[in-house]
């Protein structure tokens, strides 16, 4: 099927942002004298901030606006940029466009910063659409996103649309609003969390997800 437009996450599933993600986590809380291990922080890689950051401090919302506030402290001049692509994805982007696909960014992170990331890495060009959560307002998560995206693009989310992610929020969120998935095994879900989510297709690698995109065996 020639999915069009094709949402594309940014985190786990075009960049791997673990580096700059878990060291502004780590920056934020240690303001506040916590230090967790390294790979506990590794959910916080996919969903909003501010959820994350609510399960360290439950009802205490003053404190989780402080330490988002640190985290984007380090993250805006330092974490953003402790990032790669992962390997075949700035290829397969360019193929897609060439050939004409309407491809779009949508992404739980702050679009300010996902703006700078495509633009740093030179893939920007690529989309139609770079959507992203607002800094402090209401589209903050992925059908939000995703909603505000289609928006942008004219068009009504549907099944001929496809939402490519790798955690089970990019599953649920493309769901929510009518869309299929199809899940990355390479980003920070796994297989399990990816196949209880409800994922449409399951992609170990981006030769497998260019096979899925382009219909080609």
């Amino acid at each position: 099927m020639n999915f069009t437009p094709v949402f594309f996450d940014l985190d786990g599933t075009i960049t791997d942002s673990e580096d700059g993600i878990i060291n502004s986590v780590q920056y934020a809380l240690a303001h506040f004298g916590v230090s967790l291990p390294r790979e506990s922080l590794i959910p916080f890689i996919g969903p909003p901030l501010r959820d994350s950051f609510s399960k360290i401090f439950p009802n205490d919302p003053e404190k989780v606006e402080e330490v988002v506030r640190k985290y984007r402290e380090y993250y805006t001049d330092r974490g953003i940029f402790e990032n790669r692509l992962y390997d075949g994805i700035s290829d397969l982007l360019h193929d897609l466009a060439k050939e004409g696909r309407v491809l779009a960014l949508a992404t739980s992170k702050p679009e300010t910063f996902a703006l700078r990331i495509v633009e740093h890495f030179d893939i920007a060009r690529h989309f139609s659409c770079i959507a992203g959560a607002e800094l402090s307002g209401p589209r903050t998560n992925k059908p939000a996103v995703l909603r505000y995206a289609c928006e942008r693009l004219g068009v009504v989310p549907s099944a001929s649309c496809l939402m490519v992610g790798d955690r089970k929020y990019d599953v649920a969120g493309a769901h929510e609003v009518g869309m299929p998935c199809a899940a990355v095994l390479y980003g920070y879900g796994s297989e399990v969390e990816l196949k209880e989510a409800g994922a449409d297709w399951l992609c170990p690698d981006v030769k497998s997800l260019r096979t899925l995109l382009q219909n080609r065996n």
